[in-house]
């Protein structure tokens, strides 16, 4: 075989996943579709996530963390609450700090630019990784023994085995004639930073407005992305408005947790929609990220889901590789697939059902949340299980995710 492993997908789990198998003694080809360089921003981009701690830890595991530790921000904070629209809030509120959990802080924010650059940085001081940029996956072949691969520009590649990370639209899973299931929510995410006049201390605030969610997340140097998700109409309204005009109906819905803040940067924005793939895996394929499930950032665990599927798929390949297993057996994928699938789907369904209950302007959804936001902030066993879920540590964790190399 040319290499062991094919992945299609150069965004941010396409690289750690090629690193982590690399390390693991994978001969691995990354095919990203992007030119070199085309994510080379200085300024904010749109592009801010929220890392669990179990994702910090495999990062420092794949070596990467040392590169980014500087730009990114520990989370020490999060509160939640439930608004109204002219910006007021009501009780119910719930707040989590670092010191209820003993591992350290939940998370960290980490801009797109930072960690995409440490990640290519890394592969390309990996001898065991090839990297084609500018080219793109056009054909797959699988059989017996491996599969065969066909480039934009007409190369052909074999491997044991395909892994697509090629996000929601994977074309690697449409050629293996995977299905998807999903739907549009009739929101589009409004995002941009802001430069605040008063230091955020690190708190990460979800504030539940009628028209959808607000996420204001700490960047470095005293600045915040806010991903703030609005029904179509009036987003589109919105998006029309000035900076100086969208500042202030920010200030409307918001300004009492920002203070007095200037917009860093360009604002962006994005369709959002649910995609569930029916399977994570078919002959020598392999689906992780996106590819595999496309989730509404109400919490953002996007990233997170993604980073858990690489860390689990580089677990299982290595594992049956050290007992002699084709790493591309159908048995071998399932133990993926097994892994993953149940998880990533729960969380995904279960932020669908987080953003139809507090999108809405019903007095009963609202009464509904305000009791159940209450029972978390009184309860100890659901307070515990939140502020692990949100760093990452529950469930079975595969070794990178603990901090442990393959």
């Amino acid at each position: 075989m040319e290499q062991d492993v094919i992945i299609a997908g150069g965004g941010l789990n396409g690289p750690a996943l090629a690193l982590a198998l690399a390390q693991a003694g994978f001969h691995v080809t990354l095919v990203d579709a992007r030119p070199e360089g085309a994510r080379a921003a200085e300024g904010f981009d749109g592009r801010a996530y929220a890392l669990a701690l179990a994702s910090q830890r495999m990062l420092s595991a794949l070596g990467v963390w040392p590169a980014v530790a500087r730009e990114a921000t520990a989370i020490e904070e999060i509160r939640t609450s439930d608004g109204v629209p002219a910006g007021a809030s009501v009780p119910f509120f719930l707040s989590f700090d670092r010191g209820e959990l003993d591992e350290g802080p939940m998370g960290f924010l980490l801009e797109d630019r930072y960690l995409h650059k440490a990640l290519v940085a890394a592969i390309a001081a990996e001898p065991k990784i090839r990297r084609l940029s500018g080219l793109s996956v056009t054909g797959q072949q699988a059989d017996q023994e491996g599969i065969s691969v066909t480039l934009s520009d007409g190369t052909a590649l074999r491997a044991r085995l395909l892994i697509g990370c090629d996000g929601r639209g994977s074309a690697v899973a449409g050629r293996a004639g995977i299905r998807r299931q999903g739907w549009g929510y009739g929101q589009i995410a409004l995002v941009n930073a802001l430069q605040l006049e008063a230091p955020h201390g690190g708190v990460a605030h979800q504030v539940f407005l009628p028209g959808g969610p607000v996420a204001i997340l700490p960047l470095s140097g005293d600045r915040v992305s806010i991903v703030w998700s609005e029904q179509e109409r009036a987003a589109a309204r919105i998006l029309e408005l000035s900076d100086a005009e969208y500042l202030a109906l920010l200030g409307e819905k918001i300004g009492h947790l920002t203070g007095a803040a200037q917009l860093a940067g360009e604002r962006f924005s994005y369709p959002l929609s649910l995609s569930l793939a029916e399977s994570y895996v078919a002959p020598r394929v392999a689906l992780a990220g996106d590819a595999a499930h496309g989730i509404h950032p109400i919490a953002g665990q996007g990233l997170n889901l993604g980073l858990r599927d690489v860390a689990a798929l580089a677990e299982v390949l290595a594992d049956a590789r050290g007992r002699g297993e084709d790493i591309a057996a159908g048995n071998v994928l399932e133990r993926y697939q097994t892994w993953r699938r149940f998880d990533a789907t729960s969380l995904a369904l279960g932020m669908d059902v987080v953003n139809r209950l507090f999108s809405n302007h019903s007095p009963l959804a609202r009464a509904a949340r305000g009791l159940g936001m209450r029972a978390v902030a009184a309860l100890d066993g659901p307070r515990r299980s939140f502020i692990r879920e949100a760093a990452g540590l529950s469930g079975e964790l595969p070794r990178l995710l603990q901090g442990r190399r393959l």
